[in-house]
């Protein structure tokens, strides 16, 4: 069997005297949607963290394909092909959705006005517009400002940016999701829910921090649950249901382990 996309071993993250994580195993595969839940200050937030390399772990092992790896920033992570889409999206409301997607990694024009730093604009928005296409996105021209777009639209914009990072490789990436549909209608979750599971029918591996019960049983494979900094339930979807979750998040339920 193949080595896990990401996976996390014996992780402890201490602030000062608070342990906000306590030995944290956790993983996910290629192709494999991964809720992870818990109440507010459970730490899904503060893993989220470790995982992007916006925190370093006080101890514990991350491997990235099987291979050892150490984020000590951002930048480590996302060299790693994993992609964090946060909350606030992250977006430039003031630029087209082709820019957008393409933020990092611009494409320059030939000859001079590339050494000058001048964006080749058509060969962006040809490129965009061929890699939803694949991502099977219909949404607005990739011309459009995203200041112009709907909630739901911003959100599969945002997911979409983060998407073209990790898929299509030799071995595709992993994509960490921090509340996606927390401000959305049930129409734009529908879309957006679509969206994660074509990317895992793609072979990316993708972690869901929700609050949201019917869409992590709706969209994931596999789900786990923190409490207090402790993983309390590592459970397929088909294996569990609404109650044991609530039960696990709440501390009604006794840990799996």
């Amino acid at each position: 069997m193949d080595s896990p996309a990401l996976e996390l071993r014996g992780i402890d993250m201490h602030y000062g005297y608070v342990r906000a994580l306590d030995t944290i195993d956790i993983e996910v595969r290629q192709g494999e949607v991964l809720g992870l839940l818990g109440d507010n200050g459970a730490g899904k937030s503060t893993l989220l963290k470790v995982m992007s390399g916006v925190h370093q772990p006080t101890a514990g092992e991350i491997r990235v394909h099987g291979t050892p790896a150490t984020f000590a920033s951002p930048a480590d992570s996302t060299h790693a092909g994993i992609q964090m889409v946060y909350q606030d999206l992250a977006l430039v409301d003031a630029q087209d959705i082709s820019t957008n997607l393409n933020l990092g990694r611009e494409i320059l024009r030939k000859g001079p006005l590339g050494w000058l730093g001048f964006v080749d604009h058509k060969a962006q928005r040809r490129r965009s517009a061929a890699e939803l296409e694949k991502l099977g996105v219909r949404t607005a021209a990739v011309t459009r400002p995203v200041e112009m777009l709907s909630g739901g639209q911003r959100q599969v914009v945002a997911l979409a940016r983060g998407a073209t990072r990790v898929a299509g490789a030799e071995r595709n990436g992993v994509l960490l999701l921090d509340e996606p549909t927390a401000a959305l209608g049930y129409e734009q979750t529908q879309q957006v829910q679509a969206l994660i599971r074509r990317l895992a029918d793609q072979g990316v591996a993708c972690i869901l921090v929700t609050h949201n019960l019917p869409l992590a049983m709706a969209v994931c494979d596999r789900i786990a649950v923190l409490n207090r900094g402790r993983k309390v339930a590592d459970v397929p979807v088909a294996e569990t249901d609404n109650d044991q979750l609530v039960g696990w998040i709440t501390g009604a339920r006794p840990s799996m382990f």
